[in-house]
């Protein structure tokens, strides 16, 4: 069979479909992407080894009416555009995974009778999903409230987020050949997501002598490609200390950073927060304050209520609590192993598996 993939805008909508693209294909099935040209999905199909076609598609200021009448051309030449791609193309099924390029393109696949499936990655359902929903056959939700947003509750199926296979090929050995840290040492792991994170960075920043006080704390810090020469100096480090406390930028071999880590200091997005709960890396999450709908939030307190991890607000960052569980979670290995077992109850890694029997039982009809 034949699928396309639809999402753009951020690698939160992109990563869990070049998830699940991977299980088709292993599978034997084809997979075809739809994005908008300039979007990360532009980059990350093809990098992924997959065939990607663009169309054009905005979002819209609602208290300026001339970008609704520019959003709305855009999707309908879109629109138009995907249903003779898809008279070409005649694929099994179509599925969304957010960001406004969705519209055009399942809306499309609905005129044309093409079974769609939609992916939320988040708590909060996003716009296109939310309208896409009411013709859609079946709705994937990463989290179960998500699912307020849909009146037909017989098309919702609890699936996880679907995490690369990237994530999960590197050994714990291999991880920690690759950031040169030895196996008894206690690895955390600090980031942001892939823009980094200001406020997170100073706080775990301020706790440098605190930290390396800590016997045999080993620190990767991934501040981010626009805070790395902040964090730099703040943390100014000896030859020393830089041999426990490795600062990046960008890392692009996340799968075997994760692999070798027994902590993290995070954001709660959905990929981040997928690929965390995929390994089992016991957490201190740090929501973003600023998500729509505060769907960060939203995210993490699953985990926190599960005995997964632990959270704070970004605004108490700088206070007592954060320190106290930051060092809870690097000091005491009990905690760790309680947070790991009930991360493994998630089951995060069959998301892509469980996504996938969706999406063909949508095709087929069963």
């Amino acid at each position: 069979m034949l699928f396309v993939l639809s999402g753009g805008g951020t690698a939160g909508h992109i990563n869990p479909a070049i998830a699940l693209a991977e299980e088709l294909v292993r599978r034997g099935h084809e997979v075809r992407f739809a994005g908008t040209p300039t979007g990360i999905e532009s980059r990350l199909a093809p990098e992924a080894g997959f065939a990607f076609e663009p169309f054009e598609a905005a979002g819209f200021n609602r208290s300026h009416p001339l970008s609704l009448v520019k959003a709305l051309k855009l999707i309908n030449a879109s629109r138009k555009k995907a249903k003779r791609w898809f008279a070409e193309l005649h694929p099994d099924a179509v599925v969304g995974f957010g960001g406004y390029v969705c519209l055009p393109v399942c809306r499309a696949a609905v005129e044309m009778g093409i079974p769609v499936v939609l992916h939320e990655q988040n708590s909060v359902m996003g716009v296109a999903n939310r309208e896409l929903a009411k013709q859609a056959a079946k709705v994937a939700l990463t989290y179960e409230v998500a699912g307020q947003a849909v009146s037909d509750k017989s098309k919702l199926v609890l699936t996880g987020n679907p995490v690369r296979d990237a994530i999960f090929e590197a050994t714990r050995a291999e991880g920690r050949e690759y950031l040169g840290v030895p196996e008894d040492a206690v690895l955390l792991l600090v980031f942001g997501g892939s823009l980094g994170a200001r406020h997170l960075n100073t706080a775990v920043c301020a706790l440098k002598e605190r930290l390396l006080a800590v016997p045999g704390l080993h620190i990767v810090h991934i501040t981010g490609p626009k805070e790395l020469q902040t964090v730099q100096g703040e943390l100014s480090l000896s030859d020393e200390q830089a041999r426990r406390w490795t600062v990046k930028g960008y890392e692009d071999q996340m799968g075997k950073v994760m692999a070798a880590c027994d902590a993290t200091v995070a954001r709660a997005g959905a990929s981040s927060l997928a690929e965390i709960s995929a390994r089992q890396i016991p957490a201190l999450l740090v929501p973003f304050p600023y998500a729509t709908a505060d769907h960060q939030t939203m995210n993490a307190r699953s985990y926190v209520e599960a005995g997964a991890a632990f959270m704070v607000a970004d605004s108490d960052v700088e206070g007592a609590e954060f320190a106290e569980k930051l060092f809870t979670l690097v000091e005491d290995a009990q905690v760790r192993a309680s947070m790991r077992e009930a991360a493994a109850r998630f089951e995060t890694a069959n998301a892509a598996g469980k996504l996938a029997d969706v999406v063909i039982g949508a095709a087929t009809g069963a």
